[in-house]
């Protein structure tokens, strides 16, 4: 965490021209968001800043004196009061990678209260800023930027404001530039840190960069005057030239070509000596800058310096050695287990005196541990579900950053692994809900508690409520319908209470035998319900609200037995051939072949006749007397 007093001295307290390109080069992503206004518009330096968006909640503000601002975007806020919760978010989508993130903050007295307000802000779950009233008279006027770097990995750029008490937290502007992955050495100290700015100087000119100049800086960096940093014990004199410097504005860093055309350095062979403001819980990241342009240095040996830091010895720095003349030369230091608040960083003549362009100073952040991906895609899908009032905050990471509360209602820890936070424990009971249970509440795999009493909640129970390490469920006093699933029936569960809703069907036994083995289960009012002691038992053919196995069963059996006397009546008068049947014939064949054959018939029926005819006169004959 940053403390105030510390961010103030980093920081010119009137940045009245503070602003940045319209592009960072050459990543082509940037949000540049007038915090609290109304329209897009384009600033005098050709930067576009769009209207106010991506914010969780809060309301629009105006400073009480915008005549004194010259940029449009540090004349409106945005603030956060109590009613939209503690916890309030910009989250703007962003493709993965690293970014260069600025705000600016200011009070200038827009609620009319006299009383700058306390709070706390993260990035990326991680707080990284502190404010605390009283702020200083001319910080509350003018209002202060500040910045870091961080990698975003879910898509999402996210920024957090946390109430202290009561107090509504605000911001004038937000910043987001995408930068090279590769910058400040990232490769080597990993993606795990944040960089916050704790003093980005220009030795030995005014400040420049981004809002005080037109000279380019492509991450949107700001370099302040190294003036009030300077120890007051040394003699020192600034050079400058106008020739071009070599290996500027290259990556990873895009250093601007400005930086390396001034320079700071000493008379008499006296050291120079800075001394920055540091947190003694963090360690840093200090960037030396240096080029050689005193045309009088030729050759290797002419100017040669050592680095003292805090009184170590850290390295030894020729800069025509390392690059020649008029050639940028970078070198960085890692700085750990401090003991002071303040950093000494001296140039300690060896040959020559000491010289040096810029310097800069980042406090390296650890990533605090978020809430597993998971669980916040299910506390999302809960927030909207259950329809979670704005006045409860449920923004950003559920549980993240670790030294603030979590959401109202929710209690975090850690996994088992120690990689992640997550969800043991939802208490909303009697909060005005109105919504449903979503069925994503399966995915609190670690939820050992669940208490939506006394809500209006509607709908049915999730399917797979119930599963995992649930112990305790209170659900009564809404107005659930359907059956209660299977899943209630774990074994984990001590804790069930599901009086006073309109639930029907068979109660699950396993879940009944919770209060037969020593827990306790409520299931009163809800006069749907059947099949267990001290409730009617359930129709033969219904449960749980719907059919019974038995009566599927039936069903089934009953649809079996329709569709074989269907396909027997087919068979019968549809499929099976008579004895006389000709299959092949045409019709009028078939025809011709009747025709033929009632002939024969006849035919044969007269000669019968006939012979019947003739054997009776024959047998008539054979009677005559003798």
């Amino acid at each position: 965490m940053v403390s105030f007093l510390l961010l103030l001295l980093l920081v010119p307290i009137s940045l009245h021209y503070f602003s940045f390109l319209s592009f960072a080069y050459p990543f082509g992503v940037s949000y540049f968001i007038d915090s609290g206004g109304l329209s897009n518009f384009t600033s005098q330096f050709n930067q576009s800043w769009i209207s106010d968006r991506f914010y969780t909640g809060g309301a629009p503000g105006l400073v009480a004196e915008p005549h004194n601002f010259e940029q449009l975007q540090e004349r409106t806020i945005r603030f956060f009061p109590i009613s939209f919760g503690k916890k309030n978010c910009y989250i703007i989508p962003v493709p993965n990678g690293r970014y260069f993130i600025r705000t600016f903050t200011v009070y200038d007295n827009y609620d009319s209260k006299m009383n700058s307000p306390s709070f706390d802000v993260s990035v990326e779950g991680t707080e990284v800023f502190s404010w605390r009233s009283p702020w200083p008279e001319d910080v509350s006027k003018n209002g202060a930027y500040s910045d870091l770097f961080a990698y975003i990995k879910d898509g999402e750029a996210t920024v957090c404001f946390y109430s202290i008490a009561t107090d509504a937290p605000l911001i004038g502007s937000l910043e987001i530039v995408q930068v090279d992955p590769l910058s400040y050495d990232s490769s080597t100290t990993g993606e795990h840190l944040i960089l916050v700015n704790y003093g980005r100087l220009t030795c030995g000119s005014n400040s420049f960069g981004s809002g005080f100049s037109n000279d380019t800086d492509y991450f949107g960096r700001a370099w302040h005057s190294d003036v009030d940093f300077r120890a007051k014990n040394s003699i020192m004199k600034s050079l400058s030239t106008l020739k071009d410097i070599k290996s500027t504005v290259q990556p990873h860093d895009y250093t601007p070509t400005h930086l390396y055309q001034t320079a700071l350095t000493t008379t008499s062979n006296l050291k120079l000596e800075y001394l920055l403001p540091v947190d003694t819980r963090l360690d840093y990241m200090v960037w030396f800058h240096f080029a050689e342009i005193d045309p009088g240095v030729t050759k290797a040996g002419q100017r040669v310096f050592d680095i003292f830091i805090n009184e170590d010895n850290v390295s030894r720095i020729d800069i025509f050695k390392e690059v020649g003349g008029f050639t940028a030369f970078r070198w960085h230091y890692t700085v750990k287990n401090l003991n002071s608040t303040t950093l000494s960083i001296q140039l300690v003549p060896v040959v020559g005196t000491p010289l040096i362009s810029g310097l800069e100073n980042y406090a390296l952040v650890p990533l605090d541990l978020s809430t597993v991906p998971e669980q916040v895609l299910a506390m999302r899908a809960l927030k909207e579900s259950l329809r979670v009032p704005d006045r409860m905050g449920w923004n950003g990471d559920p549980c993240a950053p670790s030294t603030w509360d979590a959401w109202e209602g929710v209690t975090c820890h850690h996994n088992e692994k120690e990689s992640g936070l997550v969800i043991t424990q939802l208490d909303l009971g009697s909060q005005g809900l109105k919504g449903y249970i979503s069925e994503q509440i399966s995915l609190l795999s670690n939820l050992l508690s669940l208490n939506l009493s006394s809500n209006s909640l509607v709908g049915n129970l999730p399917s797979r409520l119930g599963h995992g390490s649930l112990i305790r469920l209170d659900l009564s006093s809404n107005l659930f319908t359907g059956s209660i699933p299977d899943s209630l029936g774990s074994s984990n569960l001590q804790l069930v209470l599901l009086n006073g809703n309109a639930l029907e069907g068979q109660v699950p036994r396993a879940l009944y035998s919770i209060g037969v083995h020593g827990g306790l289960i409520d299931l009163s009012g809800n006069k749907g319900l059947c099949g267990v002691p001290s409730y009617p038992a359930c129709p033969f053919f219904w449960e749980k609200g719907g059919l019974s196995t038995a009566a599927k069963l039936a069903i089934g059996l009953s649809c079996v037995m329709v569709i074989c006397i269907i396909l027997l009546l087919i068979y019968m008068f549809c499929i099976r051939k008579g004895r006389n049947d000709y299959d092949f014939g045409l019709p009028h064949d078939l025809i011709s072949l009747a025709a033929k054959r009632n002939r024969y018939q006849r035919q044969k029926s007269l000669m019968l006749l006939e012979l019947e005819t003739q054997n009776a006169n024959g047998f008539s004959s054979n009677l005559s007397p003798i």
